[in-house]
């Protein structure tokens, strides 16, 4: 069955232009806008961070914001905004999935990271650069160690002996 155009999977410019409609993002702004604050707040972030993430917006305009989203109020945040929104959304899934505990995942933002796209940084400076790409590296590295691409092992794992051959299971429903 044919997708209608401009449905989220038509794979057309249409879907585009539906996806960035102002109706659509303002439906997402103020959820966005809380989730990332509540986020926020977790990492423990200052307000000019919380401000480079989201593009670096004027203080008064950020204040706004945050008021209309804290008060339910009609918002409409741009795309480049909700694209970054959606990052940080994407990073703590992953971090979710990656470790236990949210501590745990502040911890490896704010620790100094020794994988070639960080440059021995901690992964937070990354995200609070002011650079969407910077913010999008940060969430594909953790998507890539959320689908199984190396990632360095954390101290409790690297205290064990290596994984063999034999411990990979693969299930089939032919048995």
């Amino acid at each position: 069955m044919d997708k209608p155009p401009g449905s989220p999977r038509s794979g057309s410019a249409a879907s585009d232009i539906v996806r960035f409609a102002k109706a659509n993002r303002r439906r997402l702004s103020g959820p966005g806008l809380r989730a990332f604050v509540a986020i926020a707040d977790l990492w423990g972030l200052t307000e000019e961070q919380r401000r480079l993430i989201l593009g670096y917006p004027a203080r008064s305009t950020y204040q706004g914001w945050i008021k209309k989203a804290r008060e339910r109020r009609d918002i409409t945040l741009s795309v480049d905004v909700l694209m970054r929104i959606s990052a940080v959304l994407g990073i703590y899934k992953g971090l979710r999935i990656l470790f236990a505990a949210d501590d745990k995942g502040v911890e490896w933002l704010q620790r100094p990271h020794k994988a070639r796209v960080f440059g021995g940084a901690p992964p937070i400076e990354l995200v609070t650069s002011g650079k969407q790409d910077a913010v999008l590296t940060v969430r594909r590295f953790l998507d890539a160690a959320c689908g199984g691409f190396y990632m360095a092992p954390t101290s409790d794992e690297s205290d064990g002996p290596p994984n063999d051959d034999c411990e990979i299971i693969f299930d089939s429903t032919d048995d």
